[in-house]
């Protein structure tokens, strides 16, 4: 029952968004077009609910010839790809805008787990063990707001599959007022690495969040 009115709850939210967000979206249009040569929308097959596959919008953050279909923590010197507007744009998180239309087309909800690329076998493995394919990914979730990117592969999927354990009303407001607080102090971003957060006891101490 809870899904059907998340499910509306995303409809009304993003298209709010998209309309109320409009300026936002033309400047970093003009920005990026004015910082580098390529297209200002990234596309990427990201795993959906279910294990279909979607793909998802992002501004371009990184240059035109950045290796395809590989995860941030994989290129080794992610420095030498992202682009001047790039960084700002992923240190404000900024460059997940276009995903409201993801949002509104319903390959995705507002808080759910990351979508993983389709070729991150070892994590799309992990979730199954929680039941974290099962529902829509999201634009942000339990685990975004208890570690971001410095957490290993296991802890973030089983923070993923309490989510899916605990998911109603208050786990949403938990994860939408969490990130908003860690945007804010720009928490759990690690270009090109991951796994400083080695279990689920450092991440636990997080859960009154």
């Amino acid at each position: 029952m809870y899904l059907k009115i998340k499910r509306m709850i995303d409809i009304v939210l993003s298209f709010i968004g998209m309309v109320v967000l409009t300026p936002i979206f033309i400047i970093l249009i003009i920005v990026i077009k004015l910082d580098t040569k390529g297209p200002v929308l990234f596309k990427q097959k990201r795993v959906g609910i279910k294990k279909t596959h979607f793909h998802i919008l992002k501004f371009r953050t990184m240059r035109i010839d950045t290796p395809k279909d590989t995860p941030t923590h994989l290129l080794g010197n992610p420095d030498q790809y992202i682009t001047k507007v790039g960084k700002f744009l992923r240190k404000t998180s900024l460059d997940e805008l276009p995903q409201i239309w993801n949002i509104f087309l319903g390959h995705m909800s507002i808080i759910g787990p990351r979508p993983a690329l389709w070729n991150q076998y070892d994590l799309i493995a992990e979730r199954d063990n929680f039941g974290a394919n099962d529902i829509p990914p999201g634009l942000t979730g339990w685990a975004q707001i208890n570690g971001r990117d410095e957490l290993p592969i296991e802890v973030k999927a089983k923070l993923d599959g309490e989510y899916v354990n605990r998911i109603g009303i208050m786990m949403d407001m938990k994860c939408f007022f969490g990130t908003i607080i860690n945007v804010v102090k720009r928490d759990g971003i690690v270009e090109g690495g991951t796994g400083t957060k080695a279990s689920t006891d450092s991440v636990k101490s997080k859960e009154t969040v």
